[in-house]
């Protein structure tokens, strides 16, 4: 450091001294301040050749991955154009696809037409079969005269339209199910056992006795009850073996009865409802009976073609005749009024009721309603 300034003293004579000049003094911050920059300055060299360094390699890194980036846009560009054929080719086959997809869907559809239509002509055929079928159940059952084909061709109905599964029938199933429980719910005569029963009455209409023979028939039994009078009368003990008074009163009893008999023989008292067939001559018997038998096979004709009315008629006439020209209390017309009573009445019964119905259920599904 320089010595300090000495002031000269004031009383010392002044004296013009030409000395040099004195250096000039720095101010004691300056060294810190100059050793700071100094380590600044040599810090932002160090920094400024780092980021130098930093940079070059940077630089370097960016040459490296430009080159990187060129060879991938290279392949990039390559594998594009690859993908641009690729594209092109797939963008064919889909058209080809697309192509083929529209026909197969056309045939789909043609397909689905075809069988719609096969479905459609297959329940139509089915429908148009059980129709004929149960018409034909019905002329059965009108010329039988039994249920029985009736009730058989409207379940056959049933079980194949189970087995079909058609929602668009199943009004059609019902119908027929309907008809079938109506069928199975009235009474319905046997005209077969009613054919047997007039049968019987036929046959039996030549054996019936006529009240007109009645009176014959009598006065055979009242000789035949003499004559064992007689045969008993014969194998009676003697007269000589007989007491006394056994023997007066034969001797009276005999007369008595000889004139009993006579008087029984002229007059006869008998109940007679309706003159007419006590006046009915033996000869005209034969042709009361034929026209019985007639009425009955009217009858029987009147049942067979479904005419109960008529076949009512005839059989209350042959009712009537009975009760009129014939001994009603014979076995054997009893038998036969029975028989015609039961006739009479079964006949009366309800007939097979047709299947409506099912008839218009089968056209609603055929006209495809």
């Amino acid at each position: 450091m320089a010595p300090p300034l000495v002031a000269p003293p004031a009383a010392a004579v002044p004296m013009i001294v030409h000395a040099a000049p004195a250096a000039p003094v720095l101010p004691s911050w300056v060294i810190p301040v100059g050793l700071v920059m100094a380590l600044v300055a040599g810090g932002s060299l160090w920094m400024g050749w780092e980021t130098q360094q930093r940079v070059h390699a940077l630089e370097m890194e960016l040459v490296k991955r430009q080159q990187g980036s060129s060879e991938q846009a290279s392949e990039a560009r390559v594998l594009a154009k690859q993908a641009e054929e690729i594209a092109r080719d797939a963008a064919a086959k889909v058209a080809l696809m697309d192509a083929r997809v529209s026909e197969v869907a056309l045939q789909r559809d043609q397909l689905d037409d075809l069988i719609l239509s096969m479905s459609r002509s297959r329940d139509e055929n089915a429908v148009s079969d059980i129709d004929a079928s149960i018409r034909v159940a019905m002329q059965q059952s009108s010329i039988t005269g039994s249920a029985e084909p009736l009730m058989a061709a409207l379940r056959s109905a049933d079980e194949r339209l189970a087995r079909i599964s058609q929602p668009r029938l199943e009004p059609l199933r019902r119908a027929i199910a309907r008809d079938l429980d109506r069928v199975r719910a009235v009474a319905v005569p046997d005209i077969g056992s009613l054919l047997i029963k007039l049968d019987e009455v036929v046959r039996l209409t030549d054996e019936l006795p006529l009240v007109s023979q009645s009176a014959t028939t009598a006065r055979a039994v009242v000789s035949a009850q003499r004559a064992q009078a007689q045969q008993a009368a014969a194998s009676a003990p003697t007269r000589a073996e007989l007491p006394v008074w056994r023997q007066w009163l034969m001797d009276w009893e005999r007369p008595v009865q000889l004139v009993w008999d006579e008087v029984s023989s002229l007059l006869r008292v008998t109940r007679i409802d309706r003159p007419e067939a006590m006046l009915l001559a033996p000869e005209q018997g034969v042709f009361l009976r034929e026209n019985l038998k007639l009425r009955l096979l009217n009858a029987r004709l009147s049942l067979l073609s479904r005419q109960p009315e008529s076949a009512t008629v005839d059989l209350q006439s042959a009712q009537r005749s009975l009760q009129t020209y014939f001994d009603g209390t014979a076995r054997r017309t009893q038998i036969a009024t029975d028989l015609l009573r039961a006739v009479t009445s079964q006949s009366r019964l309800v007939g097979i009721p047709r299947p409506d119905e099912s008839l218009a259920a089968t056209a609603a599904a055929v006209a495809g309603r």
